[in-house]
């Protein structure tokens, strides 16, 4: 084969219930590492599935030239049986057993192929990625999320395909873990497709291409450069927005200007005809022709509003959302310098031995990211912090007024709408004030009032941050676990933005190390070998 391709030929998807979730798609994807980026229910999932050939489009072509190996996002929870199975070798590995055994199978042979050599370039492999302390036989259960992962990738890279899709590789993996798998991507020489929220992996991507309802839209160069082409597009078509509500505008004032000259002619007409004593018959006359005229300029005008307004909606719908939310001022100012956490000889339940004790400050500016491995016990120490936990000993001092915010948002009712529950927060500032500070983080009239299930979970994240940091009183405590997982990346700036004018303490844990940045940390909080280590920023 000389060259491995991908290609969409005005492919489409119909969801069971009928609706259309992609339609019309025509797009070449040769071995450049590719991120496929877009909003959350656009349908990255399918669209990836599609060029896996694990669906068939439901109209046009998905061409194939090479192998395809996909990857879920939800490898981390299919972790039964062994390594072997994880990795996608164990048919190979059972046939190589059976011929060892004896077996003169067609079957078996067939199966192994030329892949004679596969438990020995599995266990370098194994060795290579720093996972040496795994075997084929190491049940898949023993391991964590980002080893399930990293075995997965492996088991791909040793399936000799020439694409491989991956759909949120990093989602749940601690920061080793991430830098892992990246290593392992770069040292990936054939075609590669990355759905992905990581802008750090994003970052090390070849080309971009954004799915949204309008299509398909390819960028070259990394996620770096596709932020820039998208602010360049955006600042574009605001100009253009712009534009066409001025031009809109000033017609309409043409417009205005016009009907009142054909006005003042018409009355004019009358008086004139009526003054120079004119036949009835000719008073008709001039007025049905005045009226006839007065029609047609009613209609050319309502024609000139139908294309003004089509141009300005078209220009409104190039600009898109730009995601810009706006945090309403709360009175956390006012306890800027109070101390609102103290932990005194905390001993941690459920955790190492070497992390099981810890002593902690925080006042109310400051703005602490806990980071370390996944199992060194970053949620339980939020649990401990925000009350669900008790402690194994030691103090903990907290302020009354603090939220808490898991990674499963349970703080949240999904069968109640966001506008009641912060009606139940807030007893004591309006409605329609509520509303608009709702408004303000992107929830409209609309999503306010649908129980909050129902909305997407970028949604769902603004609005339980909405409920927390609208409560009277307002919390001068904010304890957020991963907050950013699952979010599609305009979800996540629009996160940050609200978390960056937020005036109270902040005590997150995350792996995502440009959230981390971009939240405007004053300190970390490290679970390392020693114990747990906090240094100033």
């Amino acid at each position: 084969m000389t060259h491995a391709s991908l290609a969409l030929d005005s492919a489409s998807f119909v969801l069971p219930d009928g609706r259309t979730l992609l339609s019309g798609l025509t797009e070449q994807f040769d071995t450049r590492h590719t991120g496929l980026v877009g909003r959350n229910g656009v349908g990255k999932s399918v669209l990836a599935r599609l060029l896996a050939g694990q669906l068939a489009p439901s109209g046009g072509r998905c061409i194939r030239t090479g192998r395809v190996h996909y990857l879920s996002q939800q490898v981390d929870r299919e972790t039964r049986g062994s390594v072997a199975l994880l990795a996608g070798v164990q048919e190979v590995f059972d046939a190589l057993a059976r011929i060892d055994a004896g077996s003169i199978a067609l079957d078996d042979f067939e199966l192994v192929g030329e892949r004679w050599d596969l438990p020995a370039r599995l266990r370098h492999a194994l060795d290579e990625a720093g996972l040496g302390h795994l075997d084929a036989a190491t049940p898949a259960g023993r391991l964590s999320g980002g080893e399930a992962m990293r075995v997965a990738l492996l088991g791909a890279m040793l399936s000799d395909a020439d694409f491989l899709i991956l759909d949120e590789p990093t989602n749940h993996l601690d920061g080793a873990s991430r830098a892992a798998l990246a290593a392992q991507l770069r040292g990936w020489k054939r075609g590669l497709i990355v759905v992905s929220h990581d802008r750090v992996l994003l970052g090390q991507m070849e080309r971009i291409v954004e799915l949204s309802p309008q299509g398909l839209r390819s960028y070259g160069g990394n996620y770096h450069l596709y932020v820039e082409a998208r602010a360049a597009e955006q600042a574009s078509a605001m100009h253009a927005f712009e534009h066409a509500r001025q031009h809109m505008r000033r017609e309409e004032r043409a417009m205005c200007a016009q009907r009142e000259r054909q006005q003042r002619r018409q009355a004019q007409g009358a008086r004139e005809g009526k003054a120079a004593n004119q036949a009835r018959i000719l008073l008709g006359r001039q007025k049905e022709r005045s009226e006839a005229s007065g029609g047609r300029l009613h209609r050319q005008h309502e024609e000139a509003r139908r294309q003004h307004g089509e141009r300005v909606r078209e220009a409104a719908q190039a600009l898109g959302d730009d995601g810009a939310l706006r945090l309403h001022a709360s009175p956390v100012d006012a306890a800027a310098q109070r101390r609102v956490l103290a932990l005194d000889a905390v001993e941690l339940p459920f955790v190492p031995p070497h992390l099981r004790r810890i002593d902690l400050a925080v006042g109310g500016r400051q703005r602490i990211g806990i980071t370390g491995p996944n199992g060194s016990g970053k949620s339980t120490l939020l649990k401990v912090i925000a009350g669900l936990l008790a402690p194994l000993g030691g103090h903990v001092r907290r302020d009354l007024a603090c939220a808490w915010l898991d990674q499963r948002l349970a703080t949240l009712d999904p069968a109640r709408s966001t506008l009641a529950q912060l009606l139940e927060r807030n007893r004591s500032t309006g409605q329609d004030r509520l509303r608009t500070y709702l408004a303000q983080v992107g929830l409209d009239a609309g999503k306010v009032a649908q129980p909050s299930g129902q909305l997407s979970g970028g949604e769902r994240l603004k609005a339980a941050l909405a409920c927390a940091l609208y409560a009277d009183p307002p919390p001068r405590l904010l304890l957020l676990d991963e907050p950013g997982n699952h979010l599609d990346l305009a979800s996540l700036d629009a996160l940050e933005a609200m978390l960056r004018q937020y005036a109270g303490a902040l005590v997150v844990v995350s792996h995502d190390e440009v959230f981390l940045e971009r939240v405007q940390l004053t300190h970390r909080l490290d679970a390392t070998p020693a114990g747990w280590r906090q240094r100033l920023l």
